[in-house]
């Protein structure tokens, strides 16, 4: 199976977004024939400060219903091409989950029918002081989304996380025992951090789990409340072994690679991993 990732350089025009976000994935469908294409995170919105986020913000429909701008194009390049669509993922307005007041960090994800067959809220919140001393506090508008994610799609099993899940490796693992084969990780990585961290977490989760990650990413700047900020961007998929199979340049655009289940297969019968981890808590 071929999969490309979509490199995008948002802000906080939605339409303007949801254009470009049409236009590359339609340019990497022509291009590489992927059977999935993965969005990054936020990818309807990305700065602008807490009125440009509920602006962007959609209440996702029941599976089968009619849903906003952004969740129907990515219904319709779905079912007009022919592809699984992986929607990173989109701000889902307040109201939809326990708090009332919470926007949430939700990926929504589609087969060449156009049917919904995952949807998947974020469960780490970025809470964090970059080097920079710039602040990020993520659970002030959203809400934590509370249980893992797997779908069926070219014959594998994928996993979905968001950003921030990344560096909490326990939830890797719970999809590996979940059965995933391969994990999804839509980003808006920090400049700052991902400099040092991106590539390193990535190719870990991919060689502590024997599973194929596949991260789409934002890349450049943006405008948040007037200030300019800086994703890493880098979009790039590994394979189970912590290979970088493919990686997108700087700017928008996308990388696609193939994911073959003979390697998959290799890497987990000569390094059996989940056979060897533990059975109950080590005593020190």
């Amino acid at each position: 199976m071929r999969v490309s990732v979509i490199q995008m350089n948002q802000g906080s025009d939605k339409a303007a977004n949801l254009d470009q976000a049409r236009r590359l994935v339609e340019a990497a469908i022509a291009a590489d024939r992927p059977g999935l294409v993965s969005l990054p995170e936020t990818w309807t919105n990305l700065g602008g400060g807490r009125e440009s986020r509920l602006a962007a913000a959609e209440r996702l429909p029941a599976p089968g219903e009619t849903g906003g701008a952004a969740y129907e194009l990515l219904r319709g390049l779905a079912r007009g091409h022919g592809v699984h669509v992986h929607g990173g993922s989109i701000v889902e307005a307040p109201g939809s989950g326990d708090d009332p007041e919470k926007l949430y960090n939700t990926t929504v994800v589609f087969d060449p029918e156009g049917r919904e067959i995952a949807r998947y809220r974020k469960v780490h919140m970025f809470d964090m002081v970059a080097p920079d001393g710039t602040g990020y506090r993520e659970s002030a508008l959203y809400g934590a989304g509370d249980r893992l994610v797997t779908f069926e799609a070219g014959g594998f099993t994928f996993g979905c996380t968001i950003c921030f899940d990344i560096r909490f490796a326990e939830e890797y693992v719970a999809l590996r025992r979940l059965g995933a084969e391969a994990v999804l990780v839509p980003s808006n990585f920090t400049l700052q951090t991902g400099k040092d961290h991106w590539e390193v977490l990535l190719r870990a989760r991919a060689i502590e789990t024997q599973c194929w990650v596949i991260a789409a990413a934002s890349s450049g700047q943006y405008l948040e409340r007037g200030q300019p900020r800086a994703v890493y961007g880098h979009s790039l998929i590994a394979d189970p072994w912590g290979h970088v199979v493919a990686k997108a340049s700087d700017g928008p655009g996308w990388a696609t690679a193939r994911l073959d289940r003979a390697i998959l297969e290799r890497v987990r019968r000569d390094m059996p991993v989940m056979e060897h981890r533990a059975a109950r808590p080590i005593s020190l």
